[in-house]
């Protein structure tokens, strides 16, 4: 293949593959938008403008990847999850997909769902399941908070790229020669290193945010931890 890039160009996947995940993360972002809009208030809802114009100026920047001869750039789907949660979250890496594509010509615009189902809603959604996991082993500190960004960056990129392989399987318009085994290996090579990159720029946004405004990282006040049950006497009925 040319190239190992996440952003999907027109092509590559056959036309009624890309249709059915088109109609696959339209369905998802209709369910992102109606949960989404239980959650904004206040301080959410500039928090999710400033979260998405972030990651759109971040994706600019391209980092190399010597070993595997390409670059890679911030997905963003760990980063939206702690500061604004998983659906909002998944609407604005959704939307820096949309504009990318039909302003900048970064991925097919036939490839959009395609392209959306592996960053904004398979991304985003991996990394919210390590994020709220780490958040209830790890201490909520400044470094509990970085390893858990890193890590939940770092496999959010690898999730992603395996969508792309299960993608290329069910519609790829090259034929591999029955090689999809070495291409889930090389793509989840590449975008390991990708997801270093992306952890650490995910690590120090993160924890930045934290220490100025910890009530702005939605992992902080989203995921509580359980308090231990009261054993104090019920008086009258209620505990």
């Amino acid at each position: 293949m040319e190239t190992l890039a996440m952003h999907i160009s027109n092509g590559i996947i056959n036309g009624p593959v890309a249709a059915v995940f088109a109609a696959l993360a339209l369905a998802a972002l209709t369910g992102c938008v109606l949960r989404g809009r239980q959650e904004l208030d206040d301080r959410l809802a500039p928090m999710a403008g400033l979260v998405a114009a972030f990651i759109f100026a971040v994706q600019m920047l391209n980092f190399p990847i010597f070993t595997a001869g390409v670059s890679g750039h911030l997905l963003g789907g760990a980063l939206a999850a702690m500061l604004v949660g998983p659906w909002v979250g998944a609407l604005c890496v959704a939307v820096v997909l949309i504009v990318q594509a039909l302003v900048f010509g970064d991925g097919g615009v036939a490839m959009l769902g395609l392209n959306i189902t592996n960053m904004a809603l398979l991304g985003t959604a991996a990394a919210y399941l390590l994020i709220a996991l780490l958040l209830r082993v790890l201490p909520r500190t400044p470094a509990g908070l970085a390893v858990t960004a890193f890590v939940s960056a770092l496999l959010s990129v690898v999730v992603a790229s395996q969508g792309f392989v299960l993608q290329y399987w069910l519609g790829g318009t090259t034929d591999l020669g029955g090689n999809l085994v070495g291409l889930a290996g090389t793509m989840a090579g590449v975008h390991l290193l990708i997801g270093i990159g992306e952890g650490l720029i995910t690590a120090t946004t993160v924890v930045t945010v934290a220490k100025v405004r910890p009530d702005l990282v939605y992992a902080l006040r989203g995921l509580r931890r359980t308090a231990p049950a009261s054993t104090a006497p019920a008086v009258g009925g209620v505990r």
